[in-house]
């Protein structure tokens, strides 16, 4: 008896440390996330679209608020998880998609864009964010990543796409000669990893930031992508072994056509083809997904500096996986159509010369907020034409 009452206290000790031991898993790496499911409707979007849709309606513009009405209730858009004050707002979303999975029994997959890198947009000043390194952003980057995680964890059964860091690959890539840049570096690619490898969860596939082809697409920036991909994941996998990701988000935010642009440097079906094999000859089984979201116009002149409020930009193809390659997982609308790029008032803290230039258009509101001409505007130049709410 005294020897069994040993081998339970041998067995309970074993239990217990088992039990204590977290359980590594996987995101999903192998298989196209977006497969069969509905993209979830943003309840961020839709608020911001309806009230625009009742403003053009007071104004007479019949047309424009009937479709503008379509894009509230029946375009997936991705939802920004820009500070740790919205965090929380995380579960309210996937309770939402899990109530309507249940009203309507169709699977939903709900894209998230995680933006809150300390020093980000370090190249510019439009969308500088709440954290900094010099100022603990390391840890407070940490915490603001677990509380993601701990939000997703309670609902398990909901399919999460999260587009990690828009911007960070291309500003490691091609920034380090701003000061800004070049001090946060070592410290994004850091978090970076550590995001990545706190995100490993079975009902989560992640994007790492791809840029676009303008930016990371040329000859002399294209290696060196791929290398900070696999030197960011190798990060990752020192910190959780089973860390992955599902392959890059390109074009968010911008205006890149996808196998309809023939202007060099502006079309991301090309880019992505150019960038895969680097990554898979890095072991990186790499698959994409492309924001069109105001990519409707290829017909105008491109340049480098014209990201902010283009003024020629329309509502492009509506998010879906029927996409003109295998390698492209999805369409999908990243960047929230009628949301400000930045603001165009030159007194502005956040001013960033960009906004005020001639292919801007203005005057225009701080970043993140509602720019209802611009709005406007993306619906006149959509391309396909949005449907109409009959």
């Amino acid at each position: 008896m005294k020897h069994f009452h040993s081998l339970l206290a041998v067995v309970s000790a074993v239990c217990t440390l088992v039990s204590a031991t977290p359980v590594q898993t996987s995101s999903i790496s192998t298989s196209n996330p977006f497969k069969n499911l509905n993209f979830f409707v943003s309840p961020v979007y839709r608020e911001e679209v309806i009230k625009a849709s009742i403003t053009l309606a007071k104004q007479g513009k019949w047309d424009l608020a009937s479709r503008a009405t379509y894009v509230a209730t029946k375009v997936g858009t991705f939802l920004w998880v820009s500070d740790t004050a919205t965090v929380p707002k995380v579960a309210d979303w996937l309770k939402e998609a899990s109530l309507l999975e249940k009203l309507t029994g169709k699977k939903q997959v709900v894209e998230i864009q995680v933006y809150n890198l300390p020093d980000r947009d370090c190249s510019a000043k439009a969308s500088a964010g709440e954290l900094s390194y010099a100022n603990g952003g390391e840890a407070k980057y940490q915490a603001f990543i677990q509380g993601i995680v701990s939000q997703i964890k309670k609902f398990p059964n909901i399919r999460v796409v999260i587009g990690l860091e828009t911007d960070s690959i291309g500003n490691l890539v091609t920034n380090l000669s701003v000061e800004k840049c070049a001090n946060a570096a070592e410290g994004q690619k850091r978090s970076l990893a550590y995001a990545i490898a706190s995100l490993q969860l079975p009902n989560v596939a992640i994007y790492a930031d791809g840029a676009h082809a303008g930016w990371l697409g040329w000859p002399s920036n294209i290696g060196p992508t791929a290398d900070l991909i696999s030197e960011i994941l190798t990060k990752a996998k020192a910190i959780n072994p089973k860390a992955t990701i599902r392959g890059l988000a390109t074009n968010v935010s911008n205006y890149n056509g996808l196998g309809n642009q023939p202007q060099m440097g502006y079309d991301e079906l090309v880019y992505v083809r150019n960038l895969q094999p680097l990554l898979a000859a890095k072991g990186i089984d790499a698959h994409f997904i492309v924001d069109q979201g105001r990519s409707g116009n290829q017909n105008s002149t491109r340049s480098g500096g014209d990201w902010c409020n283009n003024k020629y930009a329309g509502f492009g193809t509506l998010p879906t996986t029927n996409t003109p390659d295998a390698l492209v997982d999805a369409i999908v609308w990243a960047k929230p159509g009628g949301e400000a790029d930045g603001t165009s008032d030159p007194t502005a803290a956040r001013f960033d010369e960009a906004c005020g230039s001639e292919t801007s258009l203005k005057p225009a509101p701080e970043a993140g907020t509602w720019f209802q001409a611009y709005f406007e505007q993306l619906l006149v130049n959509a391309n396909p034409k949005i449907p109409k709410i009959l």
